[in-house]
């Protein structure tokens, strides 16, 4: 009787198409995703090169990261913006690749669209520019950011040159608390194994409370597989996903969705299907989270103190000095009650409808404090369009939060959406480095989407179980 095997070698071994002399993998990426910030380059290369585009058909492009969210009427205000957009429209032309531009109805966040369409599905390799690519993995996908001469090879051969990581498997088990969301999850997940813990894995998500999850908690949770040190995080396909992908525009119909789920669900690991290491994580345990330092790993529990030199670890003593000089706190300081000037829901971990209903449902229970600047951006055109089909938006701004149209925003600030000096922002994106949310000095605080409404009617870091 053949042993069991995981999701990760049956989907890793099916897109192999050779072994290469330095003991890589020559991996078959099966989708494509581009946007207008790591594309140019690469596509001049191929230029350079004489090449063209290898597999059209499995490449779609969107524009998100620069986009500005106030208003989207070209030519854009900012002119180097305004010049990768000419770009990439010339390149997806020129190379008869779909984009998914403003005019479509379809643009947004290229980790929201891609789910949303049934681009994404289980048992696939799936690459973008972006770090942020795991998201996909959701689905059962072996997602993976890559950078920009990598872009080229996708679109020059439609394979990588790759080192096949360990796997680790995480198990969530118990159940969560009301107030605690995926978020919260994957942040507790960091906080425990640290920002370097998952460098040379895989990481499977696993146990009840990741089952219970919906598809969009799914993709939260796999999105920040990357700020833990992940190559790739991925939950085995089941009938969440299934349900998900079902008449959606790019997924599969009448028999071939058939064939499509028995063979997604032959895909799913297996019981007893070894891994290199395992990590079980007690889910009535966690807190809803917030970051109080410069990386995802520096959180604590909304009701917890910011730690003392005695807790941390002597290695990681110099970074807790920067994190604490950085941010302006005190070890052993509450991480509830800290001020906030900004907050921002949205980014390509909690911009989905979701999101938006959770955070909707705090806001409506007051008023924006004084003094507090908002921002609320839909992960994709068609989030908005739902969003404003259920009032969302109406109930966002009788509450004093700013309605925006679509992109990245404030998760990286590659647009007008920044922080101003040192001003803190309770965010929903992904991370807290210095200067990333576009102040060298601005100070990021990363929660819940609910947890960042709360923090705005309170004008302060809040637990969201108090406002619910």
């Amino acid at each position: 009787m053949p042993s069991p095997r995981s999701l990760f070698d049956k989907v890793w071994e099916t897109h192999s198409v050779r072994e290469l002399p330095d003991g890589q993998t020559q991996l078959f990426i099966g989708l494509h995703l581009v946007h207008e910030v790591t594309s140019p380059q690469a596509f001049a290369m191929l230029e350079e090169m004489k090449l063209g585009v290898r597999y059209p058909q499995r490449t779609f492009a969107t524009i998100d990261h620069i986009i500005p969210t106030d208003s989207q009427l070209r030519p854009l205000a900012d002119d180097l913006a305004e010049e990768m957009m000419v770009a990439l429209e010339r390149n997806c032309r020129e190379h008869d690749i779909t984009l998914f531009d403003s005019a479509s109805g379809r643009q947004g966040v290229v980790h929201v669209i891609g789910p949303e369409l049934g681009l994404t599905q289980p048992a696939m390799t799936v690459a973008c520019g972006d770090s942020h690519t795991s998201t996909h993995g959701a689905f059962g996908a072996i997602a993976f950011g890559i950078g920009t001469s990598q872009v080229r090879d996708v679109l020059a051969t439609q394979c990588l040159a790759m080192e096949k990581p360990k796997l680790r498997r995480i198990e969530v088990s118990g159940k969560l608390e009301g107030g605690v969301y995926a978020k919260d999850v994957i942040l507790h997940i960091i906080r425990q194994l640290g920002v370097k813990g998952g460098v040379g894995f895989a990481y499977e998500y696993a146990g009840p409370v990741i089952e219970a999850m919906t598809m969009e908690e799914r993709l939260t949770v796999c999105n920040m597989s990357i700020e833990g040190g992940a190559r790739v995080g991925y939950i085995n396909p089941d009938e969440v996903a299934f349900d998900y992908l079902r008449g959606r525009e790019y997924a599969p119909t009448g028999e071939a969705w058939d064939t499509a789920v028995d063979w997604w669900r032959s895909m799913a690991s297996e019981p007893g299907a070894p891994c290199d290491d395992l990590v079980t994580i007690a889910g009535e345990n966690i807190p809803p989270t917030v970051t109080w330092g410069i990386h995802p790993g520096q959180s604590a529990g909304v009701n917890e103190p910011i730690p003392n030199l005695s807790d941390v670890p002597d290695a990681d003593r110099p970074a807790f000095a920067e994190a604490l000089e950085f941010m302006g706190f005190r070890p052993g300081q509450p991480i509830a009650g800290t001020k906030i000037d900004v907050a921002f829901i949205g980014s390509c971990t909690n911009g989905r409808i979701s999101d938006l209903r959770e955070a909707a449902r705090v806001a409506k229970t007051g008023k924006v404090a004084d003094g507090v600047r908002t921002l609320v951006v839909p992960g994709s055109q068609s989030v908005a369009r739902e969003a404003e089909a259920e009032g969302l938006d109406q109930v966002f701004r009788a509450a004093g939060f700013d309605w925006r149209e679509p992109g990245c925003s404030m998760c990286l600030a590659m647009n007008p959406d920044k922080l101003q000096g040192r001003e803190v922002s309770a965010s929903s994106s992904n991370r807290n480095f210095k200067g990333r949310q576009g102040s060298p000095t601005g100070r990021t605080l990363l929660m819940s989407p609910a947890m960042v409404a709360a923090a705005a009617l309170r004008g302060e870091v809040t637990d969201v179980r108090e406002v619910l």
